[in-house]
C-alpha cells in the first residue's frame, strides 16, 4: 500500500519496536473474513518497508474474533496499551486506526497515550503524529464517526426487527411441536406422536397441578425433541421427559398461540474489577413490546398459560408457597401455630402417624412457653367434618366433571398407545417396501434390508402388547347413576379408598385459607382457629388422646389398694385382692406377682415382713461380721452357710452365736477376707532372692525377672511362689556383662543408601549405627536434636556426610553419660546448696525409709510429704523431724511398703 506522510517517521520511531495490532469483531469474521485477516498480518511487511528490522516488528492477534466494544476483555488490546505506556512502542499499524477500538473511551485514551510517549499510528490513508494537533483533531473526528455508524447500523437493524416482529414475521426456533411451512407460517406438527405428547403435558398439568406431576405421568414414554444447529439440525429426537423440559413447555407462550417479542433486554453493569457485563434481564409482562394473541394455532388458550403459570409460581416454596402434598397431614402447609405466629411444620414418624410443630421457633430459641406440637390426625379429623357439616349436598355436577376428566385421561392414554402401533406399523410397511424393491440378486442389500423389516415387525409386536395391556389394565368406570348416588354423598367421595390425600387437600384449601393452633394452658386439651376464605373463623375444642406414659401409668385404685394390702399380705395374695376388685394395669392387663412387685418398688410400697423369729438378712449378716454381702452370698451359694428363701426370693439367715462363730473360723482361714503375713522367701544355701539379686548388680528387679522369663537365669520358686536364683561368681559376672552390653544396643544390621543416590562421603542411619555398635535410634536422635549434620535424599533418606572426625565426636558425645550411672541409694544427689540446708532427693528418702522411690513420689503428689523442686528441676524434700514421721507412719499403714527392695537401675538393661 502507499503510505502518505512518510517523513514523519524519525530514527527515533524506528529504534523502538512497530505494533502490528489486528482484531475482527466475531469469529465468523475469522472464518469466513480471510482476505482481512491476511492484509492486517501483511502489515507487518509494510512495517519493514518503511524501516524497522523484522525483529523489531511485534504482531498482536490475541483479539482475533473479540468485538472491540466497550468493556470487553482485550488480552491483545490490554498488551498494547501497557506497551505503550513503558514506551516500547514507535508506531501502531492498522487497516484504519480509527477501528482499534469501538470505544470512544478506549480510543480516546490510547490517542493520549500516544500522544504524550510520541508513537505513531498508521493505516491506508498515512501517518498520524499525535503530537500534531491536525492529526489528532482528524483522529479524534474518525474515531466518533465509527462509534456514529456502530448506532445507525444497529438503529436500521433493530428498527427491522421490530416491524417484522409488530407484524409476526421475525423468524425465531420453534418449540417442538411446531413447524414453519412452505410459506413461512407457524403451524402445528403434523406428527399425530408428536401432538398427542404435547397435549398430553397440558392434560397432566391439569390433573395434577405440578410439573412434578407432569414427569410422573411420562415414566415409561418417550417424549419429542426438536434439535437445533449440530449434526442433528432440524432433525426429531425422542428421549426422556425431565422436570425441566416440563417447565420448559408450561412456560413457552408459543404453545398458547401468542407471538411475543422483547420479553427480554440485555443490560451492561461495571464489575468491581472495572469490566463490563452484558446480561439478560426479563421485562415486565406489562411493558412487553409486542404480544400478538391467536397468532397461531395453540395447544391450550391463553388463560389457562396465565393460570398455569400463577399455579406453577404457587408451587415454588422458596418464596413462602405451601402446595398441597402426596403426605397424609391434611393441613400441611396451612398449619400455623397461634403463639409465635410461625408456620407449623409437619413431620412424619416410623409407624406412619405425622405431627405439627414449631420446629422453626425452637431452633431460631423462639418458641414461646405455650407453644404446642399436636398429632395430625386430631386436627384434620376435626376441620374435615366442620369442611363437610358446612358444605352442602349440591355437588352432583362436580363430581360428574372429575369423572368425566377420568374418563377423557384414560382416552388419551389410549390414544399414545395407539399412535404408537400407528406409528410402528407404517416403519413396518416401509421396510417392506424397501426390501420387496431390492433386485434378489443383490443378495449383500437384501440382507440389510430383510434385517431392517425384521427389526421393524418386532417394534410392532411390542407396540401391540403394550396397547393390549393397557386396555386390559383399564378399571371399569361405574356407570352415570352410581356417579350421581356418590356424588350426591360428599362425605362418602372424602373417604372413599380411590380418593387421594393430595385431592383432599386442594379440596380443602379451596375453602379454608388457614388453620391456627391456639394457645392453651391445660396440655390434655387444644383450640384450633379455622380461618376460612370468606372471612369467616370459627373456633374448634379438641381433647388431646393420652400420651403412652399416661396409659401406661398404674391407676390410683391399684396402687391405694396395693399399698394397703402388701404390707400384711403376700404378693399373691394382693394379686388375687386385685382380680376380685376388678382391677387393671394401666395396659388394661390383670394384676400378676410380677406387677405387684414393680408397682411396690416404683411407689416405696413396703412388702410382708418374711424373716421368722432369729432370722436376718443378708447385708445385716455382713454388717455383724464386718465383711461384704458378696462373701455372704457366696457361702450362701456354696453351702458353707445355711439359709432359706422366702416367697418372694429373699435369704433368710437363721442367725445365733454359733452360727457367728462359724462364720468368723472362715474369715480368719481365708485368703481373700484377711492378708496374709509378709514371708521372707525360703532360699536354699547358694541361693539369692531377686531383690538380693538386683541389691547386689545395682539393678533394678524387673531386669531379674525379664532374664529369668527369657531363660538367662537359671531360678526355682519355693513354696510361697518366690524366685530363688542359684548364685555364685559366674552367674554374677554373666549378669554384668548383660549390664554392660545390653541386647537393646546389639547392631541390627547395614542398610546402604541407594547408588544414585549416596555420595562417596555419606552414609545412612543404620550404617552409622553399625560402625558406632549402637542403636539406630540413638544415631536418629543425634541427628533430629541437630548434632550431627546430616541430609534427605530425593528418596527420603537421611544421609549423613562422614569422616574420622564426626565419628569421633559422635563416638565421644555417645559415651557421656547421661545419667549418673546407676540409679540406686546415693545417686542423683542434690545440688550441695540444697544439701547443706538439710534436703534429701528422692532417693535418698527412700533408702532412710527403706521403701521404693515410686512410693516417696506417691506420697508427694497426694500431698502426704512437703517437698518443692531444685533449681535443676529435682525434687528436694526438706527432710525434718515431721517429715520422717509421716514417712515411716505412712510406710507402715502401707502393704506394698513393707517389703524393702533396692531401686538400682542400669541404663539400658530393661
Amino acid at each position: 500500500m502507499i503510505v502518505n506522510g512518510t517523513s514523519k517517521i524519525t530514527a527515533s520511531h524506528r529504534s523502538r519496536t512497530a505494533a502490528v495490532y489486528l482484531r475482527q469483531s466475531t469469529l465468523v469474521q475469522v472464518r469466513d473474513n480471510t482476505e482481512s485477516t491476511l492484509r492486517q498480518y501483511a502489515l507487518g511487511d509494510e512495517a519493514v518497508r518503511l524501516g524497522w528490522d523484522r525483529e523489531d516488528v511485534l504482531v498482536i492477534d490475541a483479539d482475533l474474533g473479540l468485538s472491540g466494544k466497550f468493556g470487553q476483555v482485550r488480552e491483545g488490546f490490554r498488551d498494547l496499551v501497557a506497551k505503550v505506556c513503558l514506551g516500547e512502542v514507535g508506531a501502531i499499524f492498522g487497516l484504519e486506526v480509527s477501528r482499534l477500538a469501538r470505544s470512544s473511551a478506549d480510543f480516546a485514551r490510547l490517542l493520549e497515550l500516544a500522544r504524550l510517549t510520541d508513537v505513531l499510528l498508521i493505516d491506508d490513508d498515512g501517518v498520524y503524529d499525535l503530537t500534531n494537533f491536525n492529526d489528532r483533531l482528524l483522529l479524534g473526528l474518525k474515531g466518533s464517526m465509527s462509534e456514529a455508524e456502530l448506532h445507525i447500523l444497529s438503529s436500521r437493524l433493530q428498527g427491522a426487527k421490530r416491524a417484522a416482529a409488530e407484524r409476526g414475521d421475525l423468524r425465531s426456533p420453534l418449540p417442538v411441536g411446531y413447524l414453519y411451512d412452505d410459506e413461512g407460517m407457524c403451524v402445528i406438527d403434523p406428527d399425530m406422536e408428536v401432538q398427542a405428547a404435547i397435549r398430553d403435558v397440558f392434560a397432566a398439568f391439569a390433573a395434577g397441578g405440578s410439573a412434578y406431576h407432569v414427569v410422573a405421568a411420562f415414566v415409561g414414554r418417550r417424549f419429542p425433541l426438536r434439535a437445533y444447529g449440530g449434526a442433528w439440525a432440524g432433525q426429531l429426537r425422542w428421549g426422556r421427559l425431565t422436570h425441566a423440559r416440563a417447565l420448559g413447555v408450561l412456560s413457552n407462550l408459543c404453545y398458547a398461540g401468542t407471538y411475543v417479542y422483547g420479553r427480554n433486554t440485555t443490560r451492561r453493569r461495571v464489575q468491581p474489577d472495572g469490566s463490563v457485563r452484558t446480561s439478560l434481564t426479563r421485562v415486565p409482562r406489562e411493558q412487553w413490546p409486542v404480544v400478538l394473541h391467536d397468532h397461531h394455532e395453540g395447544y391450550w388458550t391463553w388463560a389457562d398459560y396465565v393460570a398455569a403459570e400463577a399455579k406453577l409460581k404457587a408451587n415454588c416454596t422458596h418464596d413462602g408457597s405451601r402446595p398441597a402434598r402426596e403426605g397424609l397431614a391434611l393441613c400441611q402447609g396451612i398449619m400455623f401455630c397461634g403463639s409465635c405466629g410461625r408456620p407449623m411444620t409437619t413431620r412424619y414418624h416410623h409407624d406412619g402417624q405425622a405431627a405439627y410443630g414449631c420446629s422453626i421457633s425452637r431452633a431460631d430459641h423462639e418458641a414461646t412457653p405455650t407453644c404446642r406440637s399436636i398429632r395430625a390426625d386430631i386436627v384434620d379429623d376435626a376441620v374435615v367434618a366442620k369442611l363437610l357439616a358446612t358444605l352442602s349436598p349440591g355437588q352432583i355436577e362436580v363430581a360428574l366433571a372429575a369423572a368425566d376428566e377420568v374418563a377423557d385421561r384414560r382416552t388419551r392414554s389410549h390414544r399414545a398407545a395407539e399412535l404408537a402401533v400407528e406409528r410402528a406399523q407404517w416403519d413396518a410397511d416401509r421396510a417392506e417396501r424397501t426390501f420387496t424393491a431390492v433386485e434378489p440378486e443383490n443378495r449383500m442389500v437384501a440382507r440389510t434390508l430383510e434385517a431392517r423389516w425384521e427389526a421393524r415387525l418386532a417394534a410392532l409386536d411390542q407396540a401391540r402388547a403394550a396397547l393390549n395391556t393397557a386396555r386390559e389394565a383399564r378399571p371399569a368406570l361405574p356407570d352415570r347413576s352410581a356417579l350421581q348416588a356418590l356424588a350426591a354423598d360428599l362425605p362418602g367421595l372424602w373417604h372413599a379408598p380411590a380418593t387421594r390425600d393430595r385431592d383432599r387437600k386442594r379440596l380443602l384449601r379451596t375453602l379454608i385459607s388457614d388453620v391456627t393452633l391456639l394457645p392453651e394452658s391445660d396440655r390434655a386439651r387444644a383450640r384450633v382457629g379455622v380461618r376460612w376464605h370468606t372471612g369467616a373463623c370459627d373456633e374448634l375444642a379438641l381433647t388431646r388422646p393420652r400420651t403412652s406414659p399416661e396409659v401406661m401409668r398404674t391407676p390410683m385404685a391399684a396402687r391405694e389398694l396395693i399399698a394397703a394390702l402388701r404390707p400384711s399380705h403376700s404378693d399373691k395374695q394382693v394379686v388375687a385382692a386385685l382380680a376380685d376388685a376388678h382391677v387393671t394395669t394401666g395396659a388394661g392387663r390383670p394384676y400378676d406377682v410380677a406387677a405387684v412387685k414393680w408397682v411396690g418398688h416404683a411407689y416405696k410400697i413396703p412388702a410382708q415382713v418374711p424373716f421368722r423369729g432369729g432370722e436376718i438378712c443378708v447385708n445385716q449378716a455382713a454388717r455383724n461380721l464386718g465383711i461384704t454381702a458378696d462373701a455372704v452370698y457366696y457361702w450362701l451359694t456354696h453351702g458353707r452357710l445355711v439359709a432359706r428363701k422366702d416367697a418372694g426370693g429373699r435369704w433368710c439367715i437363721p442367725w445365733n452365736p454359733q452360727v457367728e462363730a462359724d462364720c468368723r473360723r472362715q474369715i480368719g482361714t481365708s485368703g481373700h477376707l484377711t492378708p496374709r503375713p509378709a514371708t521372707p522367701p525360703q532360699t536354699l544355701p547358694g541361693e539369692v532372692s531377686v531383690q538380693q539379686g538386683a541389691a547386689r548388680l545395682g539393678v533394678v528387679e524387673h531386669a531379674l525377672y525379664y532374664w529369668i522369663h527369657c531363660g538367662r537365669l537359671t531360678a526355682r520358686k519355693d513354696v510361697g511362689g518366690r524366685w530363688c536364683i542359684p548364685w555364685d561368681a559366674q552367674v554374677e559376672a554373666a549378669c554384668r556383662d548383660w549390664i554392660t552390653h545390653p541386647e537393646q544396643f546389639v547392631p541390627t544390621g547395614r542398610r546402604p543408601l541407594p547408588a544414585q543416590a549416596a555420595r562417596t562421603d555419606e552414609i545412612s542411619i543404620p550404617e552409622a549405627a553399625a560402625r558406632l555398635g549402637v542403636l539406630d535410634a540413638a544415631v536418629r536422635y543425634q541427628v533430629r536434636i541437630g548434632r550431627l549434620p546430616a541430609h534427605r535424599t530425593p528418596g527420603g533418606r537421611i544421609a549423613i556426610p562422614w569422616n574420622d572426625q564426626v565419628a569421633a565426636d559422635l563416638r565421644a558425645d555417645l559415651d557421656r553419660p547421661k545419667h549418673p550411672g546407676p540409679t540406686g541409694p546415693g545417686s542423683h544427689p542434690l545440688p550441695d546448696a540444697a544439701t547443706e540446708r538439710g534436703e534429701l532427693s528422692v532417693q535418698q528418702a527412700a533408702d532412710r525409709l527403706g521403701i521404693r522411690a515410686g512410693a516417696v513420689y506417691y506420697w508427694i503428689a497426694r500431698g502426704y510429704l512437703d517437698a518443692h523442686r531444685a533449681a535443676d528441676g529435682r525434687l528436694s524434700i526438706p527432710w525434718t523431724s515431721d517429715n520422717e514421721a509421716t514417712g515411716r507412719q505412712l510406710t507402715g499403714q502401707s502393704v506394698k511398703s513393707d517389703l524393702t527392695t533396692r531401686t538400682l537401675t542400669a541404663g539400658g538393661a530393661v
